[in-house]
């Protein structure tokens, strides 16, 4: 049994700010009332296939991607 990936630490998860549908997964490409990996696991059986991780670098914090000056 593999474990679920954590939708908030991929790069294709989002929060959408509509009250009944709160979190999103652009790779996908819908909105959820529930955690992304979930939705996906509950309707197909398998795990998340399209995960992947944030590009964090320790001192910004940011997963952008730097703004040219």
């Amino acid at each position: 049994m593999t474990k679920r990936p954590v939708c908030q630490r991929c790069l294709h998860y989002y929060v959408t700010h509509e009250p009944r549908m709160p979190y999103g997964c652009r790779a996908m490409q819908f909105k959820s009332a529930h955690n992304p990996a979930q939705v996906v696991y509950s309707s197909s059986g398998m795990e998340c296939q399209l995960f992947a991780p944030k590009n964090t670098d320790r001192e910004g914090g940011s997963s952008l991607p730097k703004r040219a000056a």
